[in-house]
């Protein structure tokens, strides 16, 4: 049962919170996680000045997802930092791409989550995941967050993304702030959460 992580990272911080979603997918029996980035639209001097080439370096590893991985996965989990509320320019020129699929009805039925990357506490982390939840139900999947099961999003010792739409971390106005340990998590609770609801569905 193969679950896709697809996501955009300019920083690294998506990137790590993808890395734990992946973590908590492979603690499922049976369960594949197959992390895919969405290509850069950005020009590369336009990244060198916003300081991202270096960041984006690190886990340039990573391979490029194109529309057709959507169709042979059982689950997909996508992960975009916001952009005034919303998912990143890249993240919606690549669903923008999947026309096709959308005629053909290929993800439909399939499980769907959103996890998220802000720069303040209070940046959009909701919008962002619930606005990316549309063009899914418009696709005809099966939307799944992250259940207050997870008992981390209910703490109040200390600030930390995370909402029952999905994970979420608080990257700060520089990019300084590195995913804190619960919300890596979250994370790893959302990936491991998806993939039991998806592998129930696949037998």
């Amino acid at each position: 049962m193969k679950v896709l992580i697809v996501y955009y990272s300019m920083y690294g911080h998506v990137h790590r919170m993808a890395e734990a979603v992946a973590e908590g997918v492979r603690e499922v029996e049976g369960a594949e996680a197959d992390m895919r980035r969405v290509p850069e639209t950005l020009p590369e001097d336009v990244l060198e000045k916003m300081g991202a080439i270096e960041a984006q370096k690190s886990f340039s590893d990573i391979p490029l997802c194109s529309v057709e991985d959507l169709i042979e996965a059982d689950a997909i989990i996508f992960g975009t930092p916001t952009r005034f509320g919303n998912m990143c320019g890249q993240m919606q020129q690549f669903f923008d791409a999947t026309g096709q699929l959308w005629l053909e009805g290929s993800l439909v039925g399939k499980v769907g989550s959103v996890f998220t990357s802000t720069a303040t506490q209070h940046g959009g982390q909701e919008s962002t995941i619930l606005s990316t939840h549309t063009t899914l139900l418009h696709h005809g999947m099966i939307v799944v967050g992250l259940p207050y099961s997870f008992k981390g999003q209910t703490r109040i010792d200390e600030i930390s993304g995370g909402s029952p739409y999905g994970a979420s971390t608080i990257a700060g106005g520089q990019g300084e702030r590195m995913p804190s340990e619960n919300e890596l998590e979250a994370a790893k609770y959302q990936g491991r959460h998806v993939a039991s609801i998806a592998m129930r569905l696949s037998r």
